[in-house]
Parts: structure tokens; C-alpha cells; sequence
């Protein structure tokens, strides 16, 4: 059963989304059945990466707060992310444009370690300060990821994947989803947001269940040649 995750590097509920979906399958009795795939989107596509300005700052500064109200919005998040074992380090975030890790992801899916590429880069971006639009800094992350840095630096240096990164962005577009993360099971239910974890389960359950019976009820009108 497929379950597609609509999701941008730059999102921490991504993050937490992301492991407490993670948990969900963990726990589930038929998690053998569950296949993920990570869909590119991006909250800011238009953004110009700066190495040198750091997310707090550029918050500050792009929505008219101050930085004890910056300061206080983090730590909530922190709060929220430390239930799920991340230890969000947002006084060091690098304000990059994420399209071309989108790129790399796209990629490592196509190699089979989409969800290994897809963490490390969230980790990369929200708890080691990395600048996750550097190429050398993105090869490094997909040979810690178990990819092949030579095609990694390949497939970087060219646009390769581009297409499939806006082509997800595009269905994002049609479906309506403006906000992630966004995870989709079976092309049938929806959950928009890091939603507590009885939510996943309860999806994962019925989702699962119909599926199955979706898949008795085909065989069942197979007939023999």
C-alpha cells in the first residue's frame, strides 16, 4: 500500500511528521505492506539562499517579529520535536532554497534509499547547521546516505530530476495542498499536518483494510485463460 508524503527539507513539522509516521508503521501488524514516497514541495520556492544569515534572522526580519517572538515560536517547535527525538538547532539554520536537495531526493528514491536521503537531509538542515543548496555539502549527505557520491556530484551539477521535482509541486498544485506536510494513503485518506500519532494510526488501519479488500475483490474477478 502506497502512502505518499508531500513534504519541503525547510519544514520542521515535516520532520516530526515524518517520525511519527515513521512510529506509526513501526508499530502497524502489516507494515510489510507499506511502501512511502517522498513527493517534492516547496514553502519557499523563490527563496535566494545566504550561507552567511541564519533562519531566526531572516524570520525576524521577513515577518515583522522580534527576535523573543522568533525566540518563543523555535522553542515550541523544539518542544514538539523533542517528543519525537529531534533536537532542533534553529539558532543555527541556514536560509537556503531547497530545490536542488529536492533534486537529490528524487534521485536517491529512483536508487532505492529515499527515506535514508529524506532523513539525512532534515537532520543536515535542522540540526547541523548545513547548507543544504551547497553541492559539496549535498554529495557528502548522499554518500553518508549509502548513494554513490560520484553520481550524486552528476546528477547535481546538471538537471537531472528537476522535472520530477516540479511535477510533484504541479500535483500538489491541482490537489490543492498548500501546506505539508501532507501524507496521502492509498489515494484515498488524508492527513494534513504533524497530527498526533493516534491519527496515523487510525489511518493506517482503515486505509490498510480497504486495500486488502480491494485486492480479494480483484482476484476474485480474475478468471483462468
Amino acid at each position: 500500500m502506497l502512502i505518499e508524503v508531500w513534504s519541503d527539507i525547510a519544514c520542521p513539522f515535516c520532520y516530526i511528521g515524518k517520525r511519527r509516521l515513521q512510529a506509526a508503521i513501526a508499530r502497524f501488524p502489516h507494515r510489510d505492506d507499506i511502501r512511502v514516497e517522498w513527493r517534492s514541495f516547496q514553502l519557499q520556492p523563490q527563496l535566494v539562499t545566504d550561507a552567511t544569515q541564519r533562519l531566526n534572522e531572516f524570520l525576524a526580519s521577513s515577518k515583522g517579529l522580534s527576535t523573543a517572538q522568533v525566540e518563543q515560536m523555535q522553542a515550541r517547535v523544539a518542544e514538539m520535536g523533542a517528543s519525537e527525538g529531534i533536537s532542533f538547532a534553529m539558532d543555527r539554520v541556514v536560509v537556503a532554497n531547497t530545490f536542488n536537495a529536492h533534486r537529490l531526493l528524487q534521485w536517491a528514491q529512483s536508487e532505492g534509499q529515499g527515506d535514508a536521503m529524506k532523513d539525512r537531509l532534515l537532520r543536515a538542515y535542522f540540526t547541523e547547521g548545513a547548507n543544504v543548496d551547497d553541492a559539496q555539502t549535498l554529495q557528502t549527505l548522499a554518500a553518508e546516505s549509502g548513494l554513490d557520491a560520484a553520481r550524486a556530484s552528476a546528477v547535481l551539477a546538471s538537471d537531472d530530476f528537476g522535472d520530477e521535482v516540479r511535477r510533484d509541486i504541479a500535483e500538489a498544485r491541482q490537489q490543492r495542498i498548500s501546506g505539508v506536510p501532507f501524507f496521502v494513503f492509498a489515494q484515498t485518506y488524508a492527513i494534513s499536518g504533524a497530527q498526533p500519532p493516534e491519527l496515523f494510526d487510525q489511518a493506517l488501519t482503515q486505509a490498510h483494510a480497504e486495500w486488502r479488500a480491494e485486492r480479494r475483490e480483484g482476484e476474485g474477478n480474475l478468471t483462468s485463460v
